[in-house]
């Protein structure tokens, strides 16, 4: 699946948003992805999984590890194409966790597999989970980096798709200067 081809879906089923977003990592921006809009087709969930999964067909690992909320679906079709298991982790009490009876075994290989990365905040986070229940991160993958090359990762990140939105600070932001509403559309916090 092309660039061009995943972009233009966005497109087509409002998984692109224009406006004055506050996005998870803090940051504000003038677009919004919401991939959800795109996983809600199982088919297409299941071919975009199959085209991140593409990224890793010479690389050795055990299960597939995604965020919670936005990474589920991706991940899970991640590991379906490369026949592998899935865990995701999650936030309690703010602090990015396995649960549910979730458990890696000493020294198992993880791909990591995220919807969107902006700051990478959500990526940093997971593999320090996996790393401290003795686990190996040996890849990431996104549907969409929105990083514009300047997150540093312990690994590349391979994306479907890579995108240069601006983003800025709060106290920079020239959308709050002009005074346009500014709308929290994600999952973190709510």
């Amino acid at each position: 699946m092309t660039e061009d081809k995943i972009l233009a879906l966005m497109e087509e089923l409002g998984a692109l948003h224009s406006g004055h977003f506050l996005l998870s990592s803090g940051l504000h921006s003038d677009r919004y992805f919401q991939c959800a809009r795109i996983l809600q087709f199982p088919e297409l969930a299941r071919e975009l999984g199959i085209a991140m999964g593409e990224f890793f067909e010479d690389t050795a690992a055990d299960l597939v590890v995604s965020p919670a909320m936005g990474g589920i679906l991706i991940g899970h079709e991640v590991a379906r194409a490369l026949g592998r298991r899935f865990v995701f982790t999650e936030r309690k009490d703010g602090q990015m966790m396995i649960r549910r009876g979730f458990s890696l075994e000493n020294g198992e290989k993880v791909i990591i597999a995220e919807d969107v990365v902006t700051r990478g905040t959500s990526l940093l986070e997971v593999i320090k989970v996996v790393e401290d229940a003795g686990g190996k991160v040996v890849g990431l993958t996104s549907i969409i980096d929105r990083t514009s090359g300047e997150v540093e990762l312990p690994l590349p990140l391979h994306s479907l798709a890579k995108v240069v939105v601006q983003t800025w600070e709060a106290d920079g932001c020239p959308l709050c200067a002009e005074g346009k509403e500014l709308v929290k559309p994600g999952s973190r916090g709510n």
